[in-house]
Order: structure tokens, then sequence, then C-alpha cells
């Protein structure tokens, strides 16, 4: 275990940090609140121990994917811990695990909030939460290979540990132009809905907290009616630009070099798109009564699919109170998630392409056992350590959510509740059904509830595996191992020098 690099990979993760605080601090002293000052002190904070533990350069800057995990879970650990100080400087939200559960849910897109009014909050604080979403959409460690010459070769080990889907490739041969590349196309994006939102009478500053959280398709809003509580058309915009950042970023790059063939034949997009679609309009066909206008059916329809899907988890009306056939379609996509390679959460489709089409093989081989079937995605085969990885995943994946489900169920509430706020979580998505529902909050849950809330929103952002191998028994016994022997040789050279 290369432990220097993993020291130095935290020390630039917080000077990172200190630099994104500085945002918020000049919001709240654009808005004239006290409140900047807490994001300065949390500013200096990161500064003094970035450079505290980042500053030495390590011998040995190679690292391979065991480290390249461990330093995206410590790092997104890391953020939280410090990223929530502000909260609890400026007695917005006092109680460590709740600054803690706010924070993390930002980080990891997830959207789900212990607040209860978010209008009381400072400028600042709203758009610190935003931000969040923004850093925590594309990824931390992918933002900091873009500015900062980390390793070399081995980034696409960072990049596979923090990166969603079942797959990560270069879209450009170096990783560090990779990053710049998903970063052009990621601000491109924001800034375009940013204007689209001015374009419709939103304010500046609630165009840029609402494009940063659905950017990094996370749901954190400015008004407690989240997207509810804006005009038709600033929804439809949101409606559009969720679709959007739901679609692998590899795409807009083809399409920015104008292959537009390739762009179009990820068959990934194809099923996402139709997906979408045809959710959609069941949630027209059983809703469209409830509503005074067709039109405002198909627009709340479109959207809840889209926010679901994507799993950013903006809301505009209460879909706790549609059929149950819509809320039935509504958890299946909370479990069904956007693309790979895009800034969404959940399990993404890729995932289930690979896995349905492996059991058409397996069909196939038994009814014509001679035959050589290959797994096909994108007209090119499959490797069978994708689908071996694939099918580790969704057992793992069970694996978790069963055991939160369980823990979460000692207090006691509805399965209903439970079951959809577990999903919600390990999924980022955000709004559940009954008890935690679209109008609702996490406020209520216990503290070992919302512990394993924090884990499970760390681990379904993260992929799984990164945070599972913090807890690996192996990884510190390594440690340990490797730690014994440092302090051993510095013994034996201080004995060799004294003699």
């Amino acid at each position: 275990m290369n432990i220097s690099i993993i020291r130095r990979i935290l020390g630039y993760v917080l000077l990172l940090e200190a630099a994104l605080l500085l945002i918020p601090c000049f919001v709240g002293v654009a808005f004239h609140e006290r409140e900047c000052f807490a994001y300065l002190i949390t500013a200096a904070i990161c500064l003094a121990v970035g450079i505290a533990i980042g500053v030495k350069k390590p011998s040995n800057t190679v690292f391979y994917l065991k480290e390249g995990c461990v330093a995206t879970a410590l790092s997104w650990i890391v953020l939280s811990l410090f990223g929530c100080l502000p909260f609890i400087m400026t007695k917005e939200i006092p109680s460590f695990i709740n600054a803690m559960f706010e924070t993390v849910s930002g980080f990891t897109t997830t959207g789900t909030t212990i607040l209860t009014n978010v209008e009381v909050m400072s400028h600042a604080s709203l758009m610190w939460r935003s931000l969040t979403h923004w850093v925590g959409g594309m990824g931390v460690l992918v933002f900091l290979m873009a500015v900062v010459p980390l390793s070399g070769g081995s980034n696409i080990n960072l990049m596979k540990a923090e990166s969603p889907g079942p797959s990560v490739g270069k879209i450009v041969p170096k990783m560090r132009q990779t990053a710049r590349w998903l970063y052009y196309i990621y601000v491109g994006l924001t800034l375009a809905e940013v204007v689209f939102l001015v374009f419709g009478g939103v304010s500046v500053f609630e165009a840029f907290a609402t494009a940063t959280a659905t950017a990094g398709t996370g749901g954190f809003g400015v008004k407690n009616s989240s997207i509810g509580g804006y005009s038709a058309y600033v929804q439809w915009v949101v409606t559009v630009f969720m679709i959007l950042f739901g679609i692998n970023f590899n795409a807009y790059y083809y399409i920015l070099i104008r292959q537009f063939k390739k762009a179009f034949a990820i068959e990934e997009i194809r099923y996402y798109i139709g997906i979408i679609t045809v959710s959609a309009l069941i949630m027209f066909v059983n809703i469209f009564r409830m509503y005074p206008t067709a039109s405002d059916a198909i627009r709340h329809s479109f959207f809840q699919v889209a926010a679901l899907i994507t799993t950013t988890g903006f809301t505009t009306t209460d879909f706790s109170t549609w059929p149950s056939i819509c809320k039935t379609i509504l958890v299946m996509l909370m479990f069904v998630g956007a693309c790979a390679g895009s800034t969404g959460g959940g399990i993404k489709i890729s995932r289930y392409i690979i896995s349905v089409k492996s059991v058409g093989r397996e069909i196939k081989s038994f009814l014509h056992p001679k035959s050589v079937n290959k797994v096909k995605m994108d007209s090119r085969i499959v490797d069978r350590d994708v689908i071996r990885t694939t099918n580790i995943y969704f057992i793992t994946f069970i694996m978790i959510f069963v055991v939160s489900l369980l823990i979460v169920s000692i207090e006691g509430r509805d399965l209903t509740s439970n079951f959809t706020a577990v999903a919600s979580e390990i999924n980022n998505i955000g709004p559940a059904l009954s008890s935690v529902g679209s109008i609702d909050n996490f406020s209520d849950f216990t503290v070992l509830s919302k512990c394993v809330f924090i884990f499970d929103m760390l681990a379904g952002r993260l992929e799984l595996f990164p945070m599972l191998m913090l807890f690996h028994p192996v990884l510190w016994k390594d440690t340990v191992k490797l730690g014994v022997n440092d302090v051993k040789k510095k013994k034996r050279l201080k004995n060799k020098n004294n003699n």
C-alpha cells in the first residue's frame, strides 16, 4: 500500500475544497451575510491541513487500483467531514450527524435533506449545498486530474474507482485530457442551463444554484417546493437538462468532434430515452384527470420520470398521491438509474443490458450446447471480466440493500418508508415514499439509521467496492504490516548512522 501517495491526494483534495469554499464565502459577502465568515474559516482550515499532509512529495508516485479505491473512498469522507463544518459553525445545522448527513447527501448527489425549511438558510449555505452536487456529480478526483498532474499513467486507477458505470475508458489517449474534456462538456451544459433559466425569469443566484444541482443530478433546491414553485417553462428546462446530464458524456464528445454515428450508436442511450418516454406516457394516462390541463399532466409525468431515473430527485408535485401503478414505476426507476459515464446515479442501464444479454446467452447455450455465443454491446464483444464484475455488483448491491433495510427497520417504521428510503439513499436519488415522500425529509430518523444512510450514499456513489474495501481486514492488516516494517527500517537506519 502506497500510503504516501494517498496522503498527497488527500492533501490536494483539501486544497481544492478550500478553493471551492471561497465561492459561498463570496456569495455571503454579496448578500451581506455573517455566514460568510464560517466558510472563510473552514477554507483556511482546509488550506492548512491540505498543505500539511500534501506538501511533501512521495518518493514513489505510482499507485494501483487498490490505492485508487482507498484514496477515492477516503477523499469523499474527508471532503464531507470538512465540508460540514460551515453548517455547524453557522448553527444552521448544529448537530454533527445532521450536518454530516446533509453534506454527504450533497457530495454524493443524493439530495436527501434533514432540513424542514430550506428558505431560512443563508444564500451562502444554499450555494454550498448546490455546489457540493456540482463537484460530486462529475467527481472531485476527476476534477483534480483535470487541473493537477498527479501521477501519469496511474490516473486511470482513480477514474476507475470514482467514475459511474461498469467500465471506464479514455475518450482521448491521456487520462488528464479525458478529465479536461469531461469538464469542458460539464461546464458548458451547466452554463447553458443557467442561461435558459435566467431567460425564464429566474434570478441569477437561483439559476446558478438550480443549474449546479441539476448538473450533478443532485436535487437540493433553494425553495421548499423544490422546482414546483417555478413556472412551467422553468420546469421543462430542468426536465430537459436532467435528461441531458443522465446521458453518457462520451456521446457529447463524439458530437463535438463530429462523429455523429458513434454518438447515436450508443445502445444504452437508446434504451434510456425509450424507458423515459414509455414510463412518462404511462404516468400521463393514469394522472391526466388529476390536473387541470393535459399539458400539466404531461409536464409532471416527464419531470418526475426524469428526476427519478437520472436520480436528480427534484419534485414539482406530491407524487405520493398518484395511483399505485405510477408509484410502482417510480420505485422501479429508482433501481434503474441513468447511463454509465453520466453524472446520474443508480445501478445504470448498461449493467441491465449486459445482464439481460448474459441470461439470453445462457439460454441459447442450453438450447444449442455447441454454439458459440458472445455478449455484444454497441457492436463490440463484452469482455468476460466486465460480465463477471457486473454480476458481482448486483449480488453486492442486494447484500448491502438487505442489511441496510434490516438495520433501518429497527425503528419500527412502515415497510414502504424503510424500503424506499434505503433505495433512495443507495441509488443517490433523494425523495422516497410514505413518511419520507417528496414533501417530507429524513430528520426524524435515529442516529443509527442516519449513519447507515451515510454509508449507503457514499457506497452508492462510489460503485460500492471502494467503500467496502475500507472495512476489509486484509487492507488494514497489510497497512499495519507496512507501518511496522517502515518503523523497523527507520530504526535500522538510525542505528547504522549512530555506529
